[in-house]
């Protein structure tokens, strides 16, 4: 019986709480809202950070030998709940189901009232918090007004029979050519002793056992062994072969079905060593990007939002997302799964956390695994992204010198987040799922004790310039393991939230804190004082993203396997109108980064070492060229390389094979430059059964005349 739809609800007071559970009690001048949804979506709750008390009447029956259960997919953030009158249960944790036995209340009554409290409080301590919703209450791409608290997912009454099924976990631990292995670990929950057969079946394979159980909760856990299977592989390697997934309990007795599970899952196995992936014993380059949530009100986003998401990162080129310190929708996964898109999923942790919540978040790990650990395109778990008890909030009190060196402490120096929180929610995504790799933290740079983890780098926007970033790869190596997160702001061309008809003078206050812009970086980089007109300036936002995603790109591309396993570029599309690093705006509209991202990430890419902005008449300039190949098999071909100058070009050529999965040093380009004041440009091609481009562009500088 699904209960979405209308609900009534109302800010809390301490007067309603002791009384808005009562069935009699009348609402009827309660404001209307939409279940699932966030409270702010209603006009009557668009500013409020609740509590909110929801009610909903329906009617029900309770057919004789069947158990009733609530179940609420989804409640944003804390939960107490009301049958008839009658106190049901507490929750907490945003992204995972809910349920409650109901059999005995609604044998009681045939209408029925369910009352709900639900809480989101606003952290008040941002170093310290303790609600476990990631980047939903604390980010800097996200509206730090907003809250997202609510009954946002479905809401429904289901029946079994004497015995549920709980919870159920399903990985895939072994998977080849010749076998595969699904890993099944299940609660059933039985109305009194009993002996039921668990029946499940894998595509064609079936498979049964039969299981005494105790009144109560039971674990069970089992495998199916599949033969021959159809291996599920990454869009870059082969083909999304998915299989559909029953569990059947049976009660041995009467031979009835008491309760059934169905989902897909694919059949494959993911390992990673030193950063680099492999995936059914491939190794695999990957080339990703970082995505929030589709839609800052994430229960309003439609399915095709999400699965639009996952089929523009695709057609991008790239082989990641990572979902960035939240968990999303169950379409996008769906979607993932078909389209070979893998996923990094991270756990709703960003930044700083109370010591309190340690035993929350290791349940909540376990709920992740639960809920996602058989979708095929999960290849990595994260515990925690950034794990510096920073109170990062735009506008406020904000000093980038002050924030630099709290972030540089914090890397260095032991802490409980990084060092107690972080480990426990590794070693309780590990137990919950040993099929895939675990890291605890997101973005920590080596330090005593340890090698760190992946790389956060931003030269160009937080630091250095853009130009920077080759050779700080070149001097730390163990950097460059994998980038994780770079890029820069760019205006998007969906910009009406900017008004910007009063150019030059933006409301820059308002677009820092509501929409992320970051006015000292721009100052920096791409001053708005520098252009006459808002388009302009706009452009030049885009031009310098773009440059910096490819060149950022192409360098890490260029260290492939050695020692890079991959990068995520940060970010790929925005939640709400906003000014950020992503290279696709709120509508989907792409910047030029976007097309920039598209290029660098083609399976084969011909390369050269980045000439200097300015050259001098004499120079010399030697640049080193390079194929990379991401394909299953070796490219043959012609690199054709042509210097350009204000009246004059030097040619060169070079022949040969580009193994597969690899990249090769196919040359080096030298030449004295010449006094010819003006631009010198650089392009590349690769002629062959694979043709692809590239394009570089210097200044020579003219001669500085004596007196």
């Amino acid at each position: 019986m699904e209960l979405s739809g209308t609900w009534r609800a109302h800010v809390a007071d301490e007067q309603l709480r002791r009384e808005f559970s009562r069935p009699d009690l009348d609402e009827a001048d309660w404001p209307e809202l939409t279940v699932p949804g966030h409270w702010r979506s209603t006009p009557s709750f668009a500013d409020e950070d609740g509590p909110l008390l929801y009610r909903r009447h329906f009617e029900g029956t309770n057919e004789q030998g069947r158990r009733r259960w609530l179940v609420l997919d989804g409640l944003f953030y804390l939960g107490d709940v009301w049958l008839d009158g009658a106190y049901v249960g507490d929750t907490e944790g945003y992204f995972f189901p809910h349920h409650f036995e109901v059999t005995d209340a609604l044998r009681q009554r045939s209408e029925h009232v369910l009352a709900v409290e639900v809480g989101c409080p606003r952290p008040t301590d941002r170093a310290a918090k303790r609600n476990l919703t990631g980047v939903f209450q604390h980010w800097d791409c996200l509206d730090p007004d907003w809250n997202p608290g609510g009954i946002w997912r479905p809401v429904r009454i289901e029946e079994s029979g004497p015995v549920r099924v709980t919870h159920l976990v399903t990985v895939c631990t072994e998977a080849s050519d010749v076998r595969a292995v699904l890993a099944v670990r299940a609660t059933l929950d039985a109305a009194e002793t009993t002996r039921v057969i668990l029946r499940t079946a894998v595509g064609e394979t079936q498979h049964q056992i039969e299981q005494p159980l105790a009144a109560g909760e039971n674990q069970v856990s089992w495998t199916v062994t599949v033969d021959r299977p159809r291996l599920w592989w990454p869009h870059a390697l082969g083909d999304q072969h998915l299989e559909d997934v029953t569990v059947d309990v049976v009660d041995v007795a009467t031979g009835s079905t008491s309760d059934r599970r169905t989902f897909r899952t694919g059949l494959r196995q993911i390992a990673m060593s030193k950063w680099i992936l492999s995936v059914n014993g491939e190794r695999l380059f990957l080339k990703g990007s970082n995505q929030g949530p589709a839609r800052m009100a994430l229960g309003d986003a439609t399915p095709d939002e999400l699965a639009r998401d996952v089929a523009l990162a695709k057609d991008a080129g790239l082989d990641l997302l990572r979902i960035h310190a939240h968990v999303s929708r169950p379409e996008l996964y769906d979607a993932a799964d078909e389209a070979g898109l893998l996923l990094w999923q991270d756990m709703p942790l960003q930044w700083g956390y109370a010591r309190g919540v340690r035993k929350q978040a290791v349940r909540q790990a376990a709920k992740a695994v639960e809920l996602l650990g058989h979708h095929p395109s999960i290849a990595i778990w994260c515990g925690h992204n950034e794990p510096m008890a920073l109170d990062l909030e735009p506008g406020v009190g904000f000093s980038r010198s002050r924030i630099a060196a709290r972030a540089a402490v914090a890397q260095e120096l032991p802490s409980w987040n990084k060092t107690i929180l972080d480990h426990s929610i590794k070693r309780a995504l590990e137990q919950a799922d040993g099929s895939r790799p675990v890291i605890p933290h997101s973005g920590v740079f080596p330090h005593p004790g340890s090698g760190g983890t992946d790389t956060h780098t931003y030269f160009g926007w937080y630091h250095g310039e853009e130009r920077d970033f080759p050779r700080a790869m070149a001097a730390w190596p163990r950097l460059a393991r994998f980038v994780s997160e770079f890029g820069a702001q760019a205006v998007p061309e969906t910009n009406a939230f900017m008004e910007p008809e009063r150019w030059p003078d933006l409301d820059w206050e308002r677009l820092w804190r509501t929409h992320a812009l970051q006015r000292f970086a721009f100052d920096r980089y791409v001053p708005p004082a520098d252009y006459a007109t808002f388009d302009e300036w706009r452009r030049a936002t885009q031009e310098y993203q773009a440059t910096l995603v490819k060149h950022h790109i192409e360098t890490l591309r260029r260290l492939k396997y050695r020692p890079t396993g991959g990068f995520c570029q940060f970010a790929f599309a925005d939640a709400h109108p906003s000014v950020t690093w992503s290279v696709l705006d709120h509508e989907r509209v792409p910047k030029a980064g976007f097309a920039a991202l598209r290029d660098a990430c083609r399976p084969v890419i011909v390369v050269a070492d980045r000439p200097h902005a300015r050259y001098g008449p004499g120079e010399a300039l030697a640049l080193d060229v390079h194929v990379v190949n991401d394909l299953r098999k070796p490219v043959s071909g012609q690199v054709r390389a042509r210097l350009q100058w204000t009246g004059g070009a030097q040619d060169w050529r070079w022949e040969g094979e580009v193994p597969e999965d690899d990249c090769v040093r196919v040359g080096t380009l030298q030449a004295v430059v010449p006094d010819a004041p003006g631009p010198l440009t650089l392009t590349l091609a690769l002629v062959g059964e694979v043709a692809v481009a590239n394009r570089y562009t210097a200044e020579i500088a003219g001669r500085n005349k004596s007196t």
